[in-house]
């Protein structure tokens, strides 16, 4: 019987980052540029907000991922470094700024987040929408991901959103069952796959989309079952990335994984029936999203086809 990897710690966390995990930083002009345009939009970011490792890259390709509904979170997960405590007011005017900076970059692909927001009586659903609504407008040939939280305890909500046809649905698990207590408190990861399945259901010409975090103690097969849970939802594209610890104050990395193990993820995934896998311990959730948005319209089209 062949040997499956372990994610699971062994003594104490590594304390240096593999040769693997480092990044150039250049601040380009196109990255200044990037960074002004948020700034004068009024915009946040969750590549500055969770110090995404490659920000950098991103910005000076003119994509960054907006963070709507302001920078202060409701929930205090684990693993991220954005701010918890006492939400911000919701500004019924940041759909149309956040348009505007859309049809300002010129985005082919826009990528569209938000912190939890259990304060408010949707979670934020209608505010997505009008987001959404107000790129349309603007920005018409842009395509639209979003990457929701998963409105626990807001009947509808996620269907409200779906319903505004974004052409990606994302919503991340993040880990595996058995770490959802110490890592994401908050949520359930049944809730999560529900929510999903439920999006599939009400708009099925919508690509769903979930992501991964490795490195925080789980087993390989714990992996693949979260594989076989999601194709269940009939989710069409997953993310796999290496976790990297915030600050002293987050979940310690129990190890750092190797590249060859993404690609096994990935080959695992690709088996089960996933029209897009990107795999590699520098994958996040909206990295490369405009390439990976392409190809997944052109694995729809090659499934089709066959």
């Amino acid at each position: 019987m062949t040997e499956r990897p372990s994610s699971a710690a062994s003594g104490e966390p590594p304390a240096r980052k593999p040769p693997w995990l480092k990044v150039r930083v250049r601040e380009s002009p196109e990255f200044l540029a990037t960074r002004d345009l948020m700034r004068r939009a009024r915009l946040g970011t969750v590549c500055e907000e969770a110090a995404c490792p490659n920000i950098h890259e991103c910005w000076a390709n003119r994509h960054a991922t907006v963070m709507i509904l302001g920078t202060v979170c409701t929930r205090a997960c684990a693993f991220c470094n954005v701010a918890t405590g006492k939400p911000d007011r919701v500004d019924p005017e940041e759909p149309e700024r956040l348009a505007e900076a859309v049809a300002e970059l010129g985005l082919r692909h826009v990528v569209v987040t938000s912190v939890d927001r259990d304060d408010l009586e949707d979670g934020g659903a209608s505010h997505f929408v009008a987001c959404i609504e107000a790129i349309r407008r603007r920005a018409p040939g842009t395509t639209i991901e979003i990457l929701t939280p998963d409105f626990r305890h807001k009947d509808g909500a996620a269907l409200r959103v779906a319903a505004a046809r974004p052409d990606v649905y994302n919503h991340n698990v993040e880990t595996v069952p058995r770490l959802y207590r110490a890592i994401r408190p908050g949520a359930k990861f049944e809730n999560s796959v529900s929510l999903l399945a439920s999006v599939k259901g009400a708009a099925p010409e919508t690509f769903t989309k979930s992501g991964l975090m490795v490195g925080l103690g789980e087993e390989y097969d714990e992996i693949l079952t979260v594989m076989d849970a999601l194709r269940e939802a009939d989710v069409d594209f997953l993310t796999i990335g290496q976790y990297l610890r915030p600050t002293p104050k987050h979940a310690p990395v129990a190890r750092y994984v190797e590249p060859e193990e993404f690609e096994r993820y990935r080959e695992e995934a690709m088996a089960r029936g996933f029209l897009l896998v990107a795999s590699s311990p520098l994958t996040r959730s909206s990295y490369h999203a405009d390439q990976d948005f392409e190809r997944l319209r052109a694995a729809r089209l090659a499934a089709g086809a066959r």
